[in-house]
């Protein structure tokens, strides 16, 4: 995922982030600092302002579990990506263990997330999910 972010935030892959009562690995977040700021630990809600995961077997489990525990830690956006399906589900508004706001975008659609007022992105769902097969 390449999108315009503003300086201050760097792209993490699969690396864990805290919250209070476990340290999920997403596959994809957007924090704020730099690798050097989490020599010693890992970003918290408070630090990171995209959660990403994709999803094809894993699906059911990213659904239900892994949003549960994006949104008890209060992760402000959350995005599923469904390769079996060719869609992106974004989630926002944590509020318990759930999202309040749900958007589903098909992958001809243009989707952005905002960072200090400044948009990042527009970027294609497409250009996020791999190439069909035949």
């Amino acid at each position: 995922m390449r999108m315009r972010l503003p300086a201050g935030w760097y792209v993490d892959e699969q690396a864990p982030v805290t919250t209070e009562d476990s340290e999920p690995e997403p596959d994809l977040v957007v924090v704020r600092g730099t690798t050097e700021d989490y020599r010693d630990r890992h970003p918290s809600a408070a630090e990171v302002a995209l959660v990403v995961e994709v999803a094809d077997s894993s699906l059911r489990r990213d659904r239900d579990l892994k949003k549960g525990i994006y949104a008890r830690a209060g992760f402000a956006v959350y995005w599923l990506l469904d390769l079996n399906a060719r869609k992106l589900e974004v989630y926002s508004e944590p509020s318990g263990t759930d999202y309040g706001t749900k958007v589903v975008f098909g992958e001809e659609e243009m989707v952005s997330f905002w960072l200090k007022g400044e948009s990042c992105g527009p970027i294609q769902v497409g250009a996020l999910l791999p190439l069909r097969q035949g």
